[in-house]
């Protein structure tokens, strides 16, 4: 019988391709620094954040399989987190049109007080995009609570040309791989 499994995550998205999965499981969710030091590789970046969240529920689920992880965008070797408000939103979707950028999301998996940390990398192309579209993609508040202010899974599908690798890791978890390493653990 497999242990409990908890998701150190308030993602609804998570939430949501977890649930599809068919993996019973759940939330809470732990107030940590998501700050990493400046110059740290994005990959790296992405794993020592979603450890934290993992490690964070982790020292109080002691029976449980714990899983963070976190999603970030690279442009132009820049890290692109959640937008702080409608301007830097513009000012992302503006950097991110035409372009073709990754999206890592590093996951941490908690079992028996042994932490495992992966990341898969993703790449998403946008179509060049007008001043237009993108004011008025910002104007439906979409991408206020995602990394590189967009979401694929959403009104965001209509700004990408192609992706390369695994979907839902750019909606925010490699739920396939993460689901593999739970039944195998």
């Amino acid at each position: 019988m497999m242990k409990k499994v908890v998701l150190a995550s308030a993602s609804p998205r998570r939430r949501e391709l977890l649930t599809t999965a068919g993996l019973e499981f759940e939330v809470c969710v732990k107030e940590v620094d998501e700050s990493v030091p400046e110059g740290t590789d994005p990959v790296e970046a992405a794993k020592m954040t979603a450890s934290k969240k993992a490690l964070a529920v982790a020292g109080e689920r002691e029976n449980c399989i714990v899983i963070g992880a976190d999603t970030i965008v690279v442009a132009n070797k820049k890290i692109l987190g959640k937008p702080k408000d409608k301007n830097d939103a513009i000012s992302m979707l503006s950097m991110l049109s035409g372009v073709e950028h990754e999206v890592v999301t590093g996951v941490c998996i908690v079992n028996g007080g042994i932490a495992e940390s992966f990341a898969q990398v993703s790449k998403v192309k946008f179509y060049d995009l007008t001043d237009e579209e993108i004011e008025s993609y910002v104007e439906t508040g979409e991408p206020m609570d995602k990394a590189g202010s967009y979401g694929i899974q959403g009104k965001g599908c209509t700004l990408v040309e192609r992706i390369e690798g695994d979907y839902f890791n750019i909606v925010g978890l490699p739920v396939a791989e993460v689901v593999r390493r739970i039944r195998n653990a």
